[in-house]
């Protein structure tokens, strides 16, 4: 008889995972994800990635609101009597009491090397600390947050100009090519879930947007990083005559000048340490993303120009 699953996830980052599970055989029995939301415009209902995947691949799909105290979903669960139970963004808190109802547990895959960086936002926070290396974490989910053990660890190396965006597709693809093997040997009773050195724990707390104004004292490599790290939401920006300007790439250059200064006509900005950034994309407030050629053109920053973090 073939073991039955549930997926819960969310975002494009569960969306290879479901799919390889499919392709590779496992029955997925029911996928939970969360409800259809309006877009910001034209108030259209929303569906999201994971749901209109479950509809292509003709899965049945719950959206609930919260499971936090809902017994439906809890007496739904509990008649279905899952053998394991998979995790990938999905994006709410599971009770203890919904972990119990699954044969071999819930199994999250977390995107970072635990126990570095559990929580929110792991993917965000790595590329800020500036970290070399970054993976995914094939865990059990316990009542406290991503500090269950962990069965597997698989490690990618982050780039200096990769962003969030980039890094997070990377661990998507690795995780929907390694998910069957791991899932395959739980259900058999072959895989050894280690617990994690709790000592050795670091949290990476929910983005705020307020972090992302750029403060040129720092270093080129913790702007750039600041930038990556925030792509493409909430976005590092900075101010200039009461407007918002994000930055969407950029690289480390080679002028020197004062603080936050425009250095030369290819909008090289100085930044601390005799260090700078060279922008190679912007937006500004309101307006569509430019290459920073085409900005330059209508731009009132001009060479000389000193950004205040105002």
């Amino acid at each position: 008889m073939q073991k039955k699953i549930v997926f819960m996830g969310t975002p494009n980052f569960s969306v290879p995972i479901l799919k390889s599970l499919h392709q590779n055989g496992f029955l997925i029995s029911s996928v939970y994800t969360q409800p259809p939301h309006k877009s910001q415009r034209g108030q259209k209902i929303k569906k999201s990635p994971i749901h209109e995947m479950a509809e292509i691949l003709n899965i049945e799909c719950r959206t609930p609101e919260l499971l936090k105290n809902n017994q439906k979903e809890f007496d739904y669960l509990k008649k279905l009597n899952p053998d394991i139970v998979i995790v990938a963004a999905y994006g709410q808190l599971i009770q203890k009491k919904f972990l119990e109802l699954s044969k071999n547990g819930f199994i999250n895959i977390h995107t970072s090397i635990l126990p570095k960086w559990r929580g929110a936002a792991p993917i965000q926070r790595s590329i800020m600390n500036l970290d070399k290396e970054t993976g995914i974490s094939i865990m059990r989910i316990t009542e406290k947050l991503d500090t269950g053990p962990v069965c597997n660890i698989y490690k990618i190396d982050i780039h200096q100009n990769e962003n969030s965006e980039e890094i997070s597709k990377k661990l998507s693809l690795l995780a929907s090519k390694k998910i069957p093997f791991e899932i395959k040997n739980i259900l058999e009773g072959k895989a050894y879930f280690i617990e994690q050195n709790h000592n050795k724990s670091t949290y990476a707390k929910k983005i705020k947007k307020s972090e992302g104004l750029i403060d040129w004292k720092e270093s080129a490599e913790k702007i750039i990083g600041k930038i990556n790290g925030l792509f493409p939401f909430p976005g590092a920006f900075f101010n200039f005559n009461n407007e918002r300007y994000k930055i969407l790439k950029a690289e480390i250059g080679s002028g020197e000048g004062q603080t936050g200064q425009v250095i030369n006509k290819d909008f090289e900005i100085a930044c601390g340490t005799k260090q700078s950034i060279r922008i190679i994309q912007i937006q500004r407030q309101g307006k569509k993303p430019q290459k920073i050629e085409e900005f330059v053109l209508g731009s009132q920053i001009k060479k000389g120009s000193i950004i205040q973090n105002a």
